[in-house]
């Protein structure tokens, strides 16, 4: 009775890997997905700290030094 309950045909193997792979790659993609979306709400760099940055250097920045730098830190993240 045993035996056929727990009978190894390697069907559940084959379905316990598959899962475990579409586990990995959904966690990967989700995973993923949520630090993109707090990078967007969140930047690491903002104009406040690049205001902040240039004043530490004894330098009064002009809006359009401020706006290339945020327009390269944004080419150089890939957005």
């Amino acid at each position: 009775m045993i035996n056929i309950l727990f009978a190894f045909d390697g069907g559940w193997l084959g379905i316990a890997i598959a899962c475990l792979v579409l586990g990995l790659v959904g966690g990967f993609f989700g995973a993923r997905y949520l630090i993109m979306r707090e990078m967007k709400k969140n930047p690491p760099i903002n104009e406040k700290m690049i205001r902040a940055m240039f004043q530490q250097m004894g330098r009064k920045p002009s809006e359009a030094q401020i706006r290339a730098v945020m327009r390269a830190m944004n080419e150089q993240s890939g957005r």
